[in-house]
């Protein structure tokens, strides 16, 4: 009886799989060459946009994107890097020094000097809220409340009023300490127009429509830019004033009220 000849263990691909198998091949490849070519272009697209790319130097002349509150969350504690920033950016300041101890110890306070171009004129005088929060107001003067103020009146912002930023003391109602107890807060209550008339959030929040469309805008504006913003919206605490604060949370996760 003739034997049967050895199996060898491989039986030959048909034409139907090889072509399958190719086919998978070219797709992969494919799929890389796109992958490649959007990272190249994200890329190229975050250099030309350092104002989203959260690797990029921080400057004041960027515009505001994804990726400024990040990075002026992110500041060092210290007058040396935020300070360094102001200077580059044109902005006049004074370094105060340190003051408090411990958990009310405020290591960077500056006070912005006058500048009636940027809208920096406060009152009362003397505001001095950590080096990243005065990072944080004049970008929002620049990019928010003054062209906010041009398009509901026509107009300029000659002065902001305050309700101050240093103040060694916890939150209200308990839940630790207050940023306000690093000066790492700011508390805006009105905004006087080049003609005298005072935009203030006691009156205005829920009155004269444009003044209340102004303040909506400069509270979503400053959303962007600080970790958090709280507004009459918020609580009857906050009926007067909007609280600014540049908390370093985890995951850079902001309050917006």
């Amino acid at each position: 009886m003739p034997l049967a000849p050895a199996f060898s263990g491989c039986l030959p691909m048909s034409p139907r799989r090889k072509r399958k198998g190719v086919a998978t091949s070219i797709i992969l490849l494919v799929l890389l060459i796109l992958l490649a070519g959007a990272l190249w272009w994200g890329r190229g697209w975050l250099n030309a946009h350092p104002q989203h790319n959260p690797w990029a130097p921080l400057a004041l002349d960027q515009p505001v994107g994804w990726a400024t509150h990040r990075k002026l969350a992110a500041l060092p504690r210290g007058e040396g890097v935020c300070g360094a920033l102001l200077r580059d950016g044109g902005v006049r300041f004074d370094a105060l020094p340190d003051v408090g101890e411990a958990a009310c110890r405020a290591p960077d306070r500056v006070r912005l000097a006058e500048d009636a171009a940027r809208s920096i004129v406060f009152r009362p005088v003397g505001a001095a809220p950590s080096c990243a929060v005065a990072a944080g107001f004049v970008l929002w003067m620049r990019d928010s409340v003054t062209p906010a103020a041009k398009h509901h009146f026509g107009q300029r912002i000659a002065r902001v009023e305050h309700l101050g930023s240093y103040s060694c003391r916890p939150i209200a109602g308990g839940g630790g300490w207050s940023e306000h107890a690093t000066a790492n807060a700011l508390d805006i209550s009105a905004f006087i127009l080049a003609d005298g008339t005072r935009i203030s959030l006691i009156d205005d929040w829920n009155g004269d429509p444009a003044r209340a469309a102004f303040l909506r805008d400069v509270r979503d504006g400053a959303c962007d830019l600080y970790s958090t913003v709280l507004s009459p919206d918020y609580n009857r605490a906050h009926a007067d004033h909007f609280h600014f604060d540049m908390a370093d949370r985890a995951g850079g996760w902001q309050v917006c009220r």
